[in-house]
C-alpha cells in the first residue's frame, strides 16, 4: 500500500518521525543543549536535526556529522538528521568511515541527508571545489559511499574522486538511510537514483507527490526495487496562540537568518497553534512524507521543544 492510499483510508502511516531542528542562536551552555535534548527525546520527538556548512557566506555554519555525533552523545537513544551534509566537499572514502563510525557508536539512529548546496558559492571555493560541478561530484561520490556502507570493497577512478581498493569495516549494521534534499528535478533524480528517499523544502504538496513519483520511477528504472523510501519534509514553523503571534516570532528569526524579507518564505511557513500547523502539513503526509524536520520559531526552547512534539501526536493521530 502506498502512502497515499494509507493517508486516503483515514490512517497515517505509523512510520511517520518528526525531528526538531537546534535553535538558531545554538545553546549558551552545555546544560541547556543537555536539557534540550533531553526535552525533545521526553517529548516524544524522533530525532534531532542539523544543517551542515564548512564556511557559509561570512564563514558561519557547524560540520553536520560532528554535531549529530555530539547530539547523539548527550541521549542514549534518540535519533539523529543531517540536514543536508555537502558531500560534495569532501573525500566519499573519508566521509563514508565517519559514518560508519557514528554508526557504531549510535545503532540505527542516524539518518544521512545529502544535498548539493550552491547558495554560497564561495564556500565551495575556499575549498578548492568548482560550484559549476557540484551536482556531478555529488553523484560520484554516492557512487563511491553507498557501495562502502554497504560493506563492499570499491575500486573507484572518476573524474573528481580516487578511491582505489577501498573498504571500511564493519559496515553500520542497520544501514544508514541516505536521504537527497532539493527542490531540483535532478535532485528528485538523483534521490530515486542514488538514495533512500526525497527531502524536500519549500514546495507545496502537488510538488512533493510529484517529485516522490518522480523518485520512485527512476528507482525501478534503475532496477532499485527494494527501496525503504523516507521521503521527507523540512520546514520552518512559527508557534503562537494565532497565526499572527506565530508569524510575529518566525518573521524576524527567518530574516535574521536568510538575510531576506519574511516575505519570500511566507508562503511555505506555517504559523499558529500545534493544530494549525498540523492541518497544514497533512496534505504532505497524503504525499508520501514520513519524516518531517521542523525548524519551529517560539518565545522560548521549551515552547518549541513542546509545539513540534504536539505536532507529531497530531499527525499521528
Amino acid at each position: 500500500m502506498t502512502h497515499g492510499s494509507a493517508a486516503a483510508a483515514g490512517s497515517f502511516d505509523p512510520g511517520i518521525r518528526v525531528g526538531l531542528s537546534l535553535p538558531p542562536a545554538g545553546f549558551s551552555s552545555h546544560d541547556d543543549a543537555l536539557a534540550y535534548v533531553h526535552g525533545a527525546a521526553d517529548a516524544g520527538l524522533d530525532h534531532l536535526v542539523t544543517a551542515d556548512h564548512v564556511a557559509f557566506f561570512d564563514g558561519r555554519g557547524m560540520d553536520g556529522l560532528m554535531t549529530v555525533s555530539w547530539l547523539a552523545g548527550l541521549h542514549p537513544t534518540i535519533g539523529v538528521y543531517v540536514g543536508v551534509y555537502l558531500l560534495a566537499l569532501r573525500h566519499p572514502v573519508a566521509v563514508a568511515r565517519q559514518v560508519a563510525t557514528l554508526a557504531g557508536h549510535a545503532p540505527g539512529r542516524l539518518t544521512f541527508g545529502v544535498g548539493v548546496g550552491g547558495e554560497d558559492r564561495h564556500e565551495m571555493e575556499v575549498v578548492g571545489v568548482d560550484p559549476a560541478t557540484r551536482g556531478r561530484r555529488t553523484d560520484e561520490a554516492l557512487d563511491v559511499l553507498r557501495p562502502l556502507l554497504a560493506g563492499h570493497t570499491v575500486d573507484h577512478h572518476g573524474e573528481f574522486y580516487d578511491a582505489p581498493e577501498a573498504i571500511i569495516r564493519p559496515a553500520p549494521v542497520p544501514p544508514v538511510p541516505v536521504t537527497i534534499g532539493g527542490r531540483s528535478d535532478a535532485a528528485v533524480r538523483r534521490a530515486g537514483r542514488r538514495g533512500d528517499g526525497w527531502l524536500a523544502s519549500w514546495c507545496s504538496p502537488r510538488r512533493f507527490a510529484e517529485g516522490v513519483g518522480i523518485a520512485e520511477q527512476e528507482a525501478a528504472d534503475a532496477g532499485r526495487a527494494d527501496v525503504a523510501w523516507r521521503h521527507g519534509y523540512q520546514i520552518w514553523i512559527g508557534l503562537g496562540d494565532t497565526p499572527a503571534a506565530g508569524a510575529a516570532v518566525l518573521g524576524p528569526a527567518m530574516e535574521k537568518f536568510y538575510g531576506a524579507p519574511y516575505s519570500a518564505f511566507e508562503r511555505y511557513s506555517p504559523v499558529g497553534t500545534p493544530a494549525d500547523i498540523a492541518e497544514w502539513l497533512r496534505p504532505y503526509v497524503e504525499a508520501g512524507a514520513v519524516d518531517f524536520n521542523l525548524a519551529p520559531i517560539a518565545s522560548t526552547d521549551a515552547e518549541r521543544v513542546e509545539g513540534a512534539a504536539e505536532v507529531r501526536r497530531l499527525l499521528l493521530t
